[in-house]
């Protein structure tokens, strides 16, 4: 197991497993694991300390995700709208500020 993915890509070209199969999995554990803390006893701290705070600590640039989601661009087109009344993902309390 622990050549697999260099021995698939020597014998057969594969190069994507990663993105398919472990991806796939680590998604679900980790949303499992999320969903028990979440909606269990440790409520938002579950999310806190078992994904933001490791975001954090490993330098996981998706913790600061309003402007890599594109939250800034719908910001522009609700402020086109709606001016100064525009509900905006952006601003000096959004969560992004706060790392």
């Amino acid at each position: 197991m622990k050549t697999f993915q260099a021995d698939a890509a020597k014998e057969a070209g594969i190069f994507h497993h990663l993105i398919t199969l472990p991806t796939y999995h680590t998604a679900a554990l980790s949303t499992d694991n999320l969903a028990k803390d979440y909606f269990g006893e440790e409520g938002m701290l579950g999310y806190v300390a078992g994904v933001q705070s490791k975001e954090i600590r490993q330098g996981i640039a998706c913790v600061k995700h309003q402007n890599m989601s594109g939250s800034d661009m719908g910001d522009d087109h609700k402020e086109y709208f709606a001016g100064d009344a525009a509900l905006k993902a952006a601003g000096e309390d959004n969560t992004m500020n706060q790392f």
